[in-house]
Parts: C-alpha cells; structure tokens; sequence
C-alpha cells in the first residue's frame, strides 16, 4: 500500500483573494468518504474553516 502521509492540499483562492500573512501547518480528521478524494486528488476546500484550540 502507498505512503498516503505526504498529500499536500493547497488552497490557490485564497492566495488569489486574500494577502497570507502567516502560515500554520494543521492536520485534518477526516471522517467517511473524504479519505478517498483526497487520495485522488480531488480534494475541494470550499466552505472550509478551522479554528485554533488550547493557543
């Protein structure tokens, strides 16, 4: 089985509408059918969002 560790999703609308002023690395729970886009490498970050815990 494939080394599945080093996906890398990058957002390029935000880049595109917003000025990135800082960068943090985060990891993501992904629950049901998500793993497998993403394998595939059709991942979609529309209405995403994080939020920032303990900081």
């Amino acid at each position: 089985m494939a080394d599945y560790r080093n996906i890398n999703i990058r957002n390029k609308r935000a880049t595109f509408d917003y000025e990135i002023l800082e960068e943090f690395i985060a990891g993501v729970v992904l629950v049901g059918t998500e793993i497998k886009s993403i394998r595939a490498g059709k991942a979609s970050l529309t209405d995403s969002y994080c939020y920032f815990q303990d900081g």
